[in-house]
């Protein structure tokens, strides 16, 4: 594992910004369709089926374009932990938004850049951020508490319990410490030197036997209602979401630095908001548009060029 091995990695362009802000819509969408199949199969075992899917689309994808996800080349146990690591922060979310709303699990789940630039600040050579970066987390994830602030305090009804939206929350927040330690992982061990695609066949196919059977023990390996929303909802996740976008992502990953795409998560919040404006009849106010302001300001922070050292 010599330090010259690695590639190195760049400061997003224009192409992968525009990768990432067509990743981030699909993710905004991603708490709508779990939270309306979650009516026709239980939550673990639907995230299991997400990932089992996705895993075989995976294999027939390596398959045909040669590239191999068996051969042993030092990956197993970054991969083992990566893939555990993704199965927890499914169970989060999938259990967590049972329990609380889709835009309150987007808002804490995708508090998962800031865990993620300091894990690759102390993990990861050629990571660490400026304090213009970290100035641009700071008001990126202000403008996110800006924007949620009012629906934190007004978002509930009458038979909600705050307890169990508590939990729910907190639940948000595990999963994007489990969604930043997975990127951690990838960029910090072996696994950084594999293919998109081995990297996700290890996350999708060890979650799968983990969720599966973790329903399974539970109670929860059935299926309650087969509707056409439902399918198209766990087809959307499986093939849109969990083959199509984390395939690009992981190839993003080996190509510029993780922590600054990783910061641009904080739009997938917003695409959420936007799509339950135009799909639930959701309004916001003047106050989530000036969010949107801080959170734009933040990318840009955390995306500004280093300046060239004139004298050391």
């Amino acid at each position: 594992m010599s330090a010259t091995a690695l590639p190195t990695r760049r400061t997003p362009d224009s192409f992968a910004i525009l990768l990432m802000i067509g990743l981030c819509a699909i993710w905004g969408f991603q708490q709508v369709a779990i939270k309306t199949t979650n009516a026709a199969l239980p939550p673990v075992f639907q995230a299991g089926l997400r990932s089992a899917i996705a895993a075989l689309l995976v294999w027939g994808w390596a398959r045909s374009r040669g590239t191999p996800l068996f051969r042993d080349d030092g990956t197993l146990g970054a991969g083992l932990l990566a893939g555990m690591l993704f199965a927890g922060e499914f169970v989060c979310i999938f259990l967590g938004l049972t329990l609380t709303s889709a835009s309150r699990m987007a808002v804490f789940l995708y508090t998962a850049p800031c865990f993620t630039a300091l894990g690759l600040h102390w993990f990861a050579d050629g990571e660490r951020m400026r304090r213009i970066q970290w100035l641009g987390i700071l008001v990126a994830f202000a403008g996110m508490g800006l924007a949620f602030a009012d629906g934190f305090l007004h978002g509930h009804t009458a038979q909600d319990s705050p307890l169990k939206s508590l939990v729910g929350d907190a639940l948000g927040v595990l999963a994007g410490a489990a969604w930043a330690a997975t990127t951690v992982v990838v960029r910090a061990t072996r696994l950084a030197h594999s293919s998109a695609s081995k990297t996700l066949f290890y996350q999708l196919a060890v979650s799968a036997v983990v969720l599966l059977v973790l329903a399974a023990g539970l109670g929860e390996a059935r299926v309650d209602a087969v509707t056409p929303l439902a399918v198209m909802s766990l087809a959307y996740q499986a093939v849109i979401v969990a083959f199509v976008s984390y395939l690009v992502w992981f190839w993003l990953l080996t190509r510029y630095i993780a922590s600054r795409l990783s910061v641009f998560s904080f739009l997938t919040p917003l695409f959420g908001v936007t799509f339950g404006v135009l799909l639930l009849g959701e309004s916001f106010s003047s106050r989530f548009l000036m969010a949107a302001a801080l959170v734009l300001i933040g990318i840009a922070l955390v995306n500004a060029p280093a300046k060239q050292r004139a004298a050391a």
